[in-house]
């Protein structure tokens, strides 16, 4: 039996990590924690008011999010977080140097349109343009793997299955 992960479900608001997150925790058999609940209130209020996040403002909550992990490591587990860019992964690896990313992925249009459907968000629309523009796509040496969000949230959430299985697979 493998150990399990500790799984970090990253993308751009509208992704679908928080719904996408514990489907993937409940076919892997391990603990969920949703990534927003690790910002601190000066974060969300400044979210809510249409305002990026700058690397100050996101620094606690990717410590937070580290620590939550770095205690699940051997147990598996798995947290959003936007995790956009390169230096905010290596945070996270820092402090949790076993954990994988998924990459949730898929086009803009689809992406703001689902956005546009959630209802008691504090993330609006209007800031999906500093999030796309933010993004570093996971790189060839980032132990992880991208999944489109197409279709449906069991779907999905197979994809990741499979990816995070072919991933751990021997190389032939």
């Amino acid at each position: 039996m493998r150990t399990p992960h500790v799984v970090v479900v990253m993308g751009v608001a509208g992704t679908g990590k928080t719904t996408i997150g514990p489907l993937l925790a409940s076919r892997l058999g391990v603990p969920y924690a949703e990534g927003d609940d690790f910002h601190p209130a000066a974060n969300i209020a400044k979210m809510s008011a249409g305002t990026p996040l700058d690397d100050a403002d996101r620094g606690p909550w990717l410590d937070a999010i580290g620590a939550w992990a770095r205690e699940r490591a051997g147990l598996g587990g798995v947290v959003s977080c936007s995790a956009l860019k390169r230096a905010y992964r290596d945070r996270l690896r820092a402090a949790a140097p076993d954990v994988v990313f998924v990459h949730l992925s898929g086009d803009r249009a689809l992406i703001e349109d689902r956005m546009g459907k959630r209802q008691g968000h504090f993330m609006p629309t209007a800031l999906l343009d500093s999030q796309f523009a933010t993004l570093q796509p996971l790189q060839a040496d980032e132990r992880g793997v991208a999944v489109d969000v197409s279709g449906g949230p069991e779907d999905i959430a197979d994809r990741a299955v499979a990816a995070l299985d072919e991933l751990d697979r021997p190389a032939s």
